[in-house]
């Protein structure tokens, strides 16, 4: 399997585009009590996601965090299954079940969203040695937020990783605060020095410049199947609403997306403007993803509520088929 080719940075920003939009419906369903339990957006990271992502092949694996909606939709994930899944209803892909925070679709790689900090790494460490074993040329990428380094399991993965030379890359997303702590309370070393205690090659790089995670992403993918063994990379970036929807974030002062010179959704159309690209086809992108989050939405809408009948169904392994 050979590295991905490079996406053009109008794809780029029609994936941000897309993300940004699904997420702003999303709090406005929430705060309408149309999508159930909580939901984290990562507003303002969108750059992240849609560099990372666009660096990975269809049969490379990703495994995500609480904050994950970004990296599903940028791994490919349908998205009016998307909606339906949030908003629980049961033709979601996980029929209604999963939600925000446990959002998956294992037809596009995507190894699903999870509620405990931390959790995805281990689960990527896994499928890395499923594609290590398989011979299969894949990678197995995993999106983490810097409070998971302060997590035990993170050592686990990283040692494991390391000793094995297992195809995976760490991508910790460093937003500046682990839940309402500032990142600088809660660790003793840089991300990158973790990741390099464990002889990882580790960098650290502008997660707001979409065009430099792309370029970063694709490098350190390229170099995993090539040379095989993990690396690390830390995308310093900024979380614009508060740590779940709801929060008062007391704990800080308040970041306007639409003004911060941060936003990569705005850096990357001043840099597209400055490139000569015409303004009606960086306009398109937004324009395309709001209609596209207007079908979604509706057709979520009219989907159907799970049925208490069903609640124990995909439990446990079918086992009448087993001789």
């Amino acid at each position: 399997m050979t590295a991905a080719d490079s996406v053009a940075p109008l794809d780029l920003l029609r994936t941000m585009r897309l993300i940004r939009e699904a997420e702003l419906r999303l709090a406005q369903l929430f705060a309408d009590g149309e999508v159930p339990g909580f939901i984290h957006l990562s507003v303002g990271q969108e750059g992240v996601a849609a560099g990372v992502c666009a660096a990975l092949g269809p049969a490379d694996t990703l495994a995500s965090n609480h904050r994950g909606h970004g990296h599903a939709l940028a791994k490919g994930l349908d998205l009016e299954r998307f909606f339906l899944e949030i908003m629980g209803k049961a033709e979601g892909m996980c029929k209604g079940r999963g939600g925000s925070m446990h959002v998956a679709d294992a037809a596009v790689g995507m190894l699903g969203a999870n509620g405990i900090v931390g959790a995805g790494l281990p689960i990527a460490v896994g499928s890395a040695l499923a594609h290590q074993v398989k011979k299969s040329g894949a990678v197995a990428a995993v999106f983490f937020g810097d409070g998971a380094l302060a997590e035990g399991v993170m050592h686990e993965s990283f040692n494991l990783a390391s000793i094995w030379r297992l195809p995976v890359l760490f991508v910790c997303e460093n937003n500046g605060w682990s839940e309402f702590s500032p990142t600088a309370r809660q660790l003793a070393a840089t991300p990158t020095a973790l990741a390099e205690s464990h002889k990882i090659i580790a960098r650290s790089i502008d997660g707001n410049d979409v065009i430099a995670v792309h370029d970063a992403a694709r490098a350190l993918v390229a170099e995993i199947r090539s040379a095989g063994g993990p690396r690390f990379l830390e995308c310093r970036t900024t979380r614009v609403r508060g740590h779940f929807e709801g929060d008062p974030q007391k704990y800080r002062d308040a970041v306007d997306a639409a003004r911060s010179e941060d936003d990569p959704i705005g850096r990357l159309e001043r840099r597209l403007a400055t490139d000569g690209v015409p303004a009606a086809d960086i306009k398109s992108a937004e324009r395309d993803a709001i209609a596209r989050v207007d079908a979604a939405v509706a057709r979520a809408r009219a989907g159907t509520a799970p049925t208490f009948d069903a609640a124990l169904r995909d439990v446990y392994a079918n086992t009448e088929a087993r001789p």
